[in-house]
Formats: structure tokens, sequence, C-alpha cells
């Protein structure tokens, strides 16, 4: 079941962002990217959400640094865990640079996932990687605003449900502005290429 449902929330993702890919004004100046190039797209312009610290965050916070959000939540079996290891590999790969990239996880299950649990969640990937969650208002805003999928799907018990969602992870590059999209399977090493090369456009 698990694998079917992660095979849609891929497919979901790719339509999404497949649609609005086509709408972004790409510049022909600009890096080269691996992932989907999203560079002018007037989409997923901030996260106004707060931390697992219990900070109100926006994206501005975090300026400077290229920033990589994943939507998910912390009882997802493979999908979630896997991204987020990729992502602490990328940090890893980068060196000295890995300072300039900022991980961002968004619970789509907030019911659940509590902020201490979030907290716990984040340090087992990488101690500076932060997850943001907020109020179910809030959080279909952003779904929204993001052009994400998320479905409660219920199981035996009334705690023992799945979350539906779209798999991928957003790029931002150090001025807060959206850039990339990586589908769900693409790899560490490519979306560490596409970090490099927006690293290397800021310097």
């Amino acid at each position: 079941m698990f694998k079917r449902t992660a095979l849609k929330n891929i497919a979901i993702g790719a339509l999404w962002v497949g649609s609005a890919g086509l709408f972004s004004a790409c510049s022909p100046k600009g890096p080269k990217f691996q992932g989907v190039d999203l560079t002018g797209a007037e989409y997923a312009r901030d996260l106004p959400l707060t931390d697992h610290n219990g900070q109100a965050r926006t994206l501005k916070d975090f300026a400077g640094k290229v920033v990589v959000v994943f939507f998910g939540y912390t009882q997802c079996p493979d999908v979630c865990p896997t991204s987020m290891s990729e992502l602490a590999e990328v940090k890893r790969a980068l060196g000295a640079d890995g300072e300039k990239l900022q991980g961002i996880f968004v619970t789509v299950d907030p019911e659940r996932d509590t902020a201490e649990m979030l907290k716990a969640y984040m340090a087992g990937f990488d101690p500076s990687f932060i997850a943001l969650r907020g109020t179910p208002e809030q959080l279909v805003a952003v779904a929204k605003d993001f052009k994400i999928y998320f479905k409660r799907v219920d199981g035996q018990t009334p705690t023992s449900y799945t979350m539906d969602h779209s798999a991928g992870s957003y790029v931002y590059d150090t001025k807060g502005r959206l850039r990339v999209y990586h589908r769900y399977g693409a790899g560490a090493q490519s979306l560490a290429a596409d970090v490099r090369a927006l690293l290397d456009e800021a310097r």
C-alpha cells in the first residue's frame, strides 16, 4: 500500500509542477538546472509558519542561503525519510558550503507532529534543518500557494491514519526566489548540482 501511495504522490507532484513549469519565465542567462527550472514562478513565495522551536518564520529569515523545502510528515514510512536523508547527504557533499544550505521540512500532519516530535525528527537528519508547522487553516493556505496535494487516509484506528501528499523539493536561491523543483527519486547528486549552481551564481 505504501508503494502505491508513494507512486501516486510522485505522479501528482509531477502533474502540478509540470503544468506550472510551462508558465515560468526561465532566463537563458541563468544556470542550467538538473531539476525543473521554475525561475520567474509567481507562486510558493513564502512560508509564514512556526518552527519546531516556536519561532515564527518566513523565507526572509534565510537570506544568503539556498533553501530546500519538502512537505511531509514524521510517520511517513518511505518517501519523507528518504528525501530528508538525501538532503543531509547533499549538505555533507557541499563541504564548507554546506553551511549555506538550509533544509526545511513542512509537516502536513500538524495533529500528530508536535513541535517536540519535529525537533527530534530533524535532529535525526541534520541539526541545522528546521521543521515548520501551522494550524490546519494555515497549512491549507500554504499548500494552495505551493500547489501541493495532501489528504488524510484513515487507518484501522483513529491515530493510525496515513497522509497522501505530493513528493518533491522546492529550491530557493540566496535571495529567496523560487528557482527549481526536484521530483522525488531524482537523487542527491542531482540536487547537489543545482544547489552548487545557485551558490556559484550568488558569488
